[in-house]
């Protein structure tokens, strides 16, 4: 961030944590109120909908992260930049529209799987299902680092140089990337399989027979409301 200042690379995981929270208020305060006048949703959208929207935006971040690295490996090559010392003369804030999509993404898909867990599991299974939640991520974590060691070492293979290196602008990160774009859309398309089977056990209709129960609750009230006020001036007129 200019010639003064270096920001560490673990900071841009605060950028994820910054458009996560942003998107959440957004979410809450507009964008449910805004689709429940048409889906007639409490929820504005499914929980269905609402994870297959975090999934798409998996594949597009894969496919920024993609575009970003391949420009990161041109600007080093035309700089003959190849020690993995040396600093690529780009901004740090070309890695920024992956690290916000992720915040986004997360908003959607994490808040999703917590209330599916919970909302979908049957009542002596919720604590149960929100520990399944938890766990989806540890397991997430191990056969992210499987798939990292795996294709370090299969892409090595018969005197290859690798895509995944200890110098980053000798690795091709980008290959990398466009392997998980693919993977990330078979895990979209294996979504669209299971959901289209999916039956929910309790989520829109009690939801929208709660919210009928509160309108007539509030109905009732005012119309006994109106009642008294004419017994109020029934009353004054008459003493």
């Amino acid at each position: 961030m200019g010639p003064h200042f270096e920001m560490p690379p673990g900071c841009l995981q605060a950028f994820v944590t910054i458009f996560m929270l942003i998107s959440l208020v957004i979410y809450d305060r507009l964008f449910v109120p805004t689709v429940r006048r048409y889906t007639k949703n409490p929820r504005g959208i499914s929980l269905l909908q609402r994870l297959g929207i975090g999934l798409t935006l998996h594949v597009i971040i894969m496919v920024t992260a993609c575009l970003a690295e391949r420009k990161r490996l041109k600007v080093a090559r035309e700089n003959q930049i190849f020690d993995k010392s040396d600093t690529v003369p780009l901004t740090i804030f070309i890695l920024l529209p992956q690290f916000g999509l992720v915040g986004i993404a997360e908003a959607f898909v994490e808040t999703a799987k917590l209330e599916l867990f919970y909302d979908q599991a049957p009542e002596s299974m919720k604590s149960l299902g929100t520990s399944y939640f938890t766990s989806t991520l540890g397991i997430g974590q191990f056969l992210s680092s499987f798939l990292l060691k795996t294709v370090a070492d299969m892409t090595k293979r018969h005197g290859h140089k690798g895509w995944i290196l200890d110098n980053l602008n000798a690795s091709h990160l980008d290959y990398y990337y466009a392997f998980l774009t693919i993977l990330s859309f078979l895990n979209f398309f294996f979504f669209l399989l299971i959901a289209k089977h999916f039956v929910y056990n309790v989520d829109v209709t009690e939801s929208r027979r709660g919210i009928a129960m509160e309108t007539s609750s509030e109905a009732s009230s005012q119309d006994n409301k109106v009642p008294s006020r004419d017994n109020e001036v029934l009353k004054t007129g008459l003493s």
